[in-house]
């Protein structure tokens, strides 16, 4: 069977996870280089199926150079996607990132270009699409069938992370190396299913507080207000510091609502739209009739593995990827909106233009020009509780 020849850039935690994933269960990809001066994570990849063979680099030009890889996988910390995308894209080299694919919108429209100057595929891990009830939710809200969306309410409270978490690397939690917080870090993936599912909005307000729950100097508590075309609204919140957590999204349509919650979806129609029963019934306190049903789909969760199949499919067979890297650039762009609209006090128009991309840029330039320098203490992550 073909297969791809994948490299990975940057041998953290996360890296070891994809690497485990990949190595002796998918006949597309093979893991035949690593570009990381991790001598203890390179041992531990050392001792898992095949390790012994992969080559190990420096930097990743060395390993593009020595034509040991025709894709990469980057699990480097957030400030160095962009330039290693790049430098990848300019080596003939297809790149599949870790999110977020960027800290600004900027770095996405150069990683972009540099996608398209080259031909290479250019995917973005976002292994929550790979969920079947997620998938449900898209085919339902974009066919149309419950009428349009009137409201959109996500909670996504239950990214719970102790100051251990924090404390386990020098970039993790600081404007300098890591750009962001929990809007960077762990939503990404919660903002990327809101847009993918429910569209883009026009305008946005948010609240961001920072290090409320941690000592860190990023955003680990947010609310977002948003307004879209048709006049729908809705909310975002999300936290690090909150025990036990939900992870709710509800959409309500005209034609009833979809709510996935506790690991069940729920479709709840009413007999007539909701938009019809407002003007004609005649009582006044009467509410259309509703039925519910637990529409969860049936159906593997193939998360990061997934996304990693479909983007060697993808290269191998032209098959569609799980999501492309320009699709990124809307999760970041809420992301960067949220930070912007907060530090700037105001509501802010969508999408972000020229001005308010530079003005962001330079807000983030300031903060991590200042940002205070970290103790890092020895941790051993536990990923199976991530």
């Amino acid at each position: 069977m073909a297969y791809i020849k994948l490299g990975i850039v940057g041998l953290g935690a996360m890296a070891l996870q994809h690497a485990r994933g990949i190595m002796g269960k998918m006949d597309e990809v093979r893991i035949t280089a690593v570009a990381s001066k991790n001598e203890k994570n390179i041992a531990v990849l050392r001792e898992l199926p095949g390790g012994g063979e992969i080559q190990v680099f420096d930097t990743p030009a060395q390993m593009y150079e020595s034509g040991a890889v025709d894709a990469v996988l980057i699990c480097s910390p957030h400030r160095a996607h962009t330039a290693q995308a790049i430098e990848a894209f300019e080596h003939g080299v297809h790149v599949l990132l870790e999110k977020p694919v960027g800290v600004f919108t900027r770095e996405v429209h150069d990683m972009i270009a540099a996608a398209d100057r080259s031909g290479k595929a250019f995917g973005v891990m976002f292994n929550q699409r790979t969920n079947p009830v997620y998938r449900k939710m898209k085919e339902i809200v974009q066919s149309g069938e419950m009428g349009e969306i009137r409201r959109v309410n996500i909670i996504i409270t239950d990214w719970f992370r102790a100051q251990s978490y924090f404390d386990s690397g020098a970039w993790r939690a600081t404007w300098k190396l890591e750009g962001g917080g929990v809007l960077l870090n762990q939503a990404p993936h919660n903002l990327d299913l809101w847009q993918w599912i429910c569209g883009m909005p026009v305008r946005l307000r948010a609240f961001c507080h920072l290090g409320r729950w941690h000592d860190i100097e990023v955003e680990d508590d947010v609310t977002a207000y948003v307004e879209y075309a048709n006049g729908a609204t809705g909310t975002f919140v999300t936290c690090t510091g909150e025990a036990p957590g939900s992870n709710r999204f509800e959409i309500s349509m005209d034609g009833g609502q979809l709510l996935y919650e506790n690991g069940r979806l729920l479709q709840t129609r009413t007999e007539m739209p909701v938009s019809r029963f407002i003007r004609e019934y005649p009582g006044g306190f009467g509410k259309p009739e509703t039925t519910t049903e637990d529409i969860t789909p049936e159906g593997e969760y193939t998360m990061h593995a997934g996304v990693t199949r479909a983007f060697a499919r993808h290269i191998l067979y032209g098959e569609p990827m799980i999501a492309d890297g320009r699709e990124g650039l809307n999760s970041l762009m809420l992301a960067n909106a949220m930070l912007l609209s907060s530090w700037a006090d105001e509501t802010l128009p969508m999408p972000m233009d020229a001005a308010m991309d530079a003005q962001y840029e330079q807000m983030l330039g300031e903060r991590a020009a200042n940002s205070r320098p970290k103790v890092v203490k020895e941790v051993k992550l536990d990923l199976s509780k991530s």
